[in-house]
């Protein structure tokens, strides 16, 4: 991933050239400007921008969110050293964070197995749909690449590590939920439908929404639907293949 020298965010936004890399930077971290955790390309200014978010509670914004969920990991973990467990998950978190991060968007969970990420907030793009669907992937195909790696060092076996993703766009609530325990996250239906796409992927596969499918043309013009039931949902829902 090429990585900023200033932020993107604060010069989408606010058109600061606030440096996040480099000599010019040294002063600005000595202040706690740094880059953030969610995006290395954005920073803590964006972070402190987040501040808004949570004074008013939440907002609604139109996002993309993508799951990704590491296969077979459970039981690899039972079966394997903790060397081998910590350098299998260090590799996911890796994979997924490069190909977020490299097309704007930001990695809001990491939840033992599993990643959430979103698209669109606070690096706005047009194509955040499209964005969620490269870097799904570019998640396919690296892992493939790092999974012989893993498998090669630990003697793990390839068949057992692959990795389902689920994307979703639409309106949804971005802001800080909870009082005694405070979480930056997003929430509503959109989210819940890309976690249960994700659910139902096969190792390998990625399973979008109509509404991606729809939005995120031409990539995905070659794309073949199926139905499914998800869990929680009352009505079937069609999924694409990407």
């Amino acid at each position: 991933m090429i990585q900023s020298r200033i932020c993107k965010g604060c010069w989408e936004q606010m058109h600061v050239p606030v440096p996040i890399r480099g000599v010019i930077s040294v002063p600005f971290r000595a202040f706690g400007v740094r880059p953030s955790r969610m995006n290395p390309n954005t920073c803590t200014i964006c972070e402190l921008m987040f501040a808004k978010v949570m004074r008013a509670r939440k907002i609604t914004i139109d996002a993309t969110i993508m799951f990704a969920d590491l296969r077979g990991y459970t039981s690899l973990s039972q079966s394997q050293s903790s060397d081998a467990v910590s350098s299998l998950l260090d590799a996911f978190y890796d994979e997924c964070a490069n190909a977020i991060w490299a097309h704007d968007g930001i990695l809001n969970k990491t939840i033992g197995d599993a990643v959430m990420a979103v698209f669109n907030f606070p690096l706005v793009r047009n194509e955040h749909a499209g964005n969620a669907v490269r870097a799904a992937r570019d998640i396919q195909q690296n892992w493939r690449g790092r999974r012989e790696a893993l498998v090669t060092a630990y003697g793990i076996n390839a068949s057992e590590l692959g990795i389902g993703i689920g994307i979703h766009s639409g309106a949804l609530s971005f802001g800080e939920f909870g009082h005694a325990h405070r979480d930056l996250t997003a929430i509503g239906t959109v989210v819940n439908t890309a976690s249960r796409a994700q659910s139902v992927a096969e190792a390998g596969q990625i399973l979008v929404t109509q509404e991606v499918f729809q939005r995120a043309q031409p990539d995905l013009k070659d794309s073949h639907s199926k139905t499914f039931q998800l869990k929680g949902f009352n009505a079937s829902i069609e999924l694409y293949a990407a």
